[in-house]
């Protein structure tokens, strides 16, 4: 059994809310913190953050990852837990405004593991991103695969955050973990991923953009599966062999990728409407395909994505349906 107290960053965040949400319906006591930025609205931020108040268990601090009291916080906190899945996140929004992601990504990442560095933490565990892989050719991703060709600022600062886990874990001995999200979908999601933006201009008879002429490829992957999986992997910190501890990383994906082209027939499919489509060529910063190797994680924690991707949009066009018309 897994400690009662678990500490969470971006609790306001698309993953953050799913995941605390299971943690709070498992009993754990959970700190969860969040700048609430204006990335995307803050107005869902705080609806997300108003259902998880609705729990006891639950406490919210507004704090930044850079914030000079997140060490005291912690601290009084003392969990044996650490999740983070702060961060700026977008591909795009990096070529405008790439310090953002210097601060966010990498200021205070360093900043949270110099805070958590004198505690007796069982497991610390973060949010990196398949975007690691870069132009890759070679499918699916591996772990084991070179990830030294970044196609964006985002992905670099994730690739930066795996390079210092692995000095942290060896000077200081903090057991860490780090999962490689793949294009994470499912309802209360975020406004700037393709699912939502599709699904709004579809409703609005807009038009979408489908880069590289619609044979872009993603492996998208349902948060229930994500959320099971970190929840699988709380107390399945990496052993330690001789004194030292090296560092964890798995792909978190549906190891089924999908071309854009399928995937807006089935959003035309469960909206009943038919969209309105230009094809464009890549944008910078793309990548033409994704696709996941789980077999590590299958492996460590039996996991198998089991949310197919027209139910799992059945969901969300649910819920987008439902959110959006109280509005």
């Amino acid at each position: 059994m897994i400690s009662d107290k678990i500490f969470v960053t971006g609790a306001a965040g698309f993953v953050g809310f799913h995941f605390i949400s299971r943690l709070l319906a498992d009993g754990h006591r959970v700190l969860g913190i969040d700048n609430l930025n204006d990335y995307y609205p803050v107005s869902l931020k705080l609806d997300r953050l108003s259902q998880l108040k609705k729990h006891s268990k639950f406490e919210f601090i507004q704090m930044d990852l850079n914030d000079s009291d997140l060490k005291t916080k912690l601290t009084e906190f003392s969990p044996k837990y650490v999740v983070n899945l702060a961060a700026q996140a977008g591909v795009r929004y990096s070529l405008k405004n790439p310090l953002a992601y210097v601060n966010s990504n990498i200021a205070g990442f360093v900043n949270l593991l110099e805070a958590v560095r004198g505690l007796e933490l069982e497991h610390f565990i973060y949010a990196s991103s398949s975007s690691v892989y870069g132009n890759n050719t070679k499918v699916p991703f591996s772990t084991s695969d070179t990830t030294d060709q970044p196609a964006s600022l985002y992905a670099a600062t994730k690739k930066s955050n795996e390079l210092i886990v692995h000095a942290y874990a060896h000077l200081y001995k903090i057991p860490c973990t780090g999962l490689r999200f793949f294009t994470v979908y499912g309802s209360w999601g975020r406004p700037d991923m393709a699912y939502f933006n599709f699904t709004e201009k579809i409703k609005r008879g807009e038009v979408i953009d489908l880069y590289n002429f619609g044979k872009m490829k993603r492996d998208f992957t349902h948060i229930s599966d994500i959320v099971e999986a970190i929840v699988r992997l709380l107390d399945k910190a990496p052993p330690t062999n001789f004194g030292v501890i090296s560092p964890q990383l798995y792909n978190i994906g549906a190891s089924s990728p999908v071309e854009l082209v399928e995937f807006v027939k089935t959003l035309e499919d469960l909206l009943g409407i038919q969209a309105k489509t230009q094809f464009l060529p890549m944008q910078p910063g793309d990548v033409p395909a994704t696709f996941a190797d789980v077999s590590a994680l299958e492996s460590r924690v039996g996991y198998s994505p089991k949310v197919t991707l027209r139910v799992g949009l059945a969901e969300f066009v649910r819920w987008h349906n439902d959110y959006y018309s109280k509005k």
